[in-house]
């Protein structure tokens, strides 16, 4: 099965390791992983934003540039969601709209490619912690994956997963609306840590880089003994552990 990762802005600036954990995951599980040099930004900043002929633009060359691949998997779940935004972008351009949809039909965050497409909730990782799950806003309510994160990492060796309370509740970071509401931003943030404090987790997992920079930097000004980590680094981190060491 072959793959074409889609590594995002912020894996690509600020998360590496979650873009080799992925590969190495999606490698693992058999899929053929290729990473056209070409892609850009979703557009999703712009989009919200209310710049929706720019977006257009860069939805063009985000289509054109995996218009060849199998399968578009991403390590985020909001920038899918994005792509899935494409047909509605080019509602009034016919051609463009069912290119929009041909990528948005093959286009899987990863967890959702794991469990629904390659049919896998076993990763055979361990990782000894107790941790909690925080819900990304789009990944659960655009893109619609609930139960896909929660049941690999119900798998995982080791790992004890707490309910986090008021998981439906947004971590305040939005894009750009952490940047023009920022009191409110971190007011929300602070609700969300507390909310990880009051179930003991040493671990806070996420699937999108962004609700993580925005948790994980709160953590780290308040110096709190949380370790934030992505899902595919939890999915991925003994098991590479393991390949290592049988070499």
């Amino acid at each position: 099965m072959k793959v074409s990762l889609f590594i995002t802005c912020l894996a690509d600036m600020f998360y590496a390791n979650v873009g080799k954990s992925s590969v190495e995951l999606l490698e693992r599980l058999g899929c053929e992983v290729d990473f056209p040099e070409q892609q850009t930004c979703c557009g999703q900043v712009s989009y919200n934003s209310g710049y929706h002929k720019e977006t257009k633009e860069v939805a063009k060359h985000m289509i054109k540039t995996f218009e060849q691949s199998d399968y578009v998997v991403a390590p985020s779940g909001s920038c899918v969601a994005m792509l899935h935004e494409y047909p509605h972008l080019f509602k009034e351009e016919k051609s463009w709209q069912e290119k929009a949809e041909k990528l948005a039909a093959k286009s899987y965050e990863l967890t959702q490619f794991i469990v629904d497409v390659l049919k896998v909730e076993d990763i055979q990782a361990s990782l000894p912690a107790c941790a909690t799950y925080h819900r990304s806003c789009h990944m659960t309510r655009l893109l619609g994956v609930k139960d896909a994160p929660l049941k690999l990492l119900s798998h995982v060796d080791g790992l004890q997963v707490n309910s986090l309370p008021n998981s439906e509740n947004c971590c305040g970071f939005g894009g750009t609306f952490s940047v023009k509401m920022g009191p409110i931003s971190e007011q929300m943030v602070q609700e969300k840590v507390d909310s990880v404090e009051a179930v003991n987790a040493d671990v806070l997992i996420g699937a999108d880089c962004g609700c993580l920079m925005n948790i994980g930097g709160y953590i780290n000004r308040q110096n709190k003994p949380i370790k934030v980590m992505h899902i595919a680094e939890v999915l991925n981190s003994e098991v590479k552990k393991h390949a290592d060491e049988n070499r």
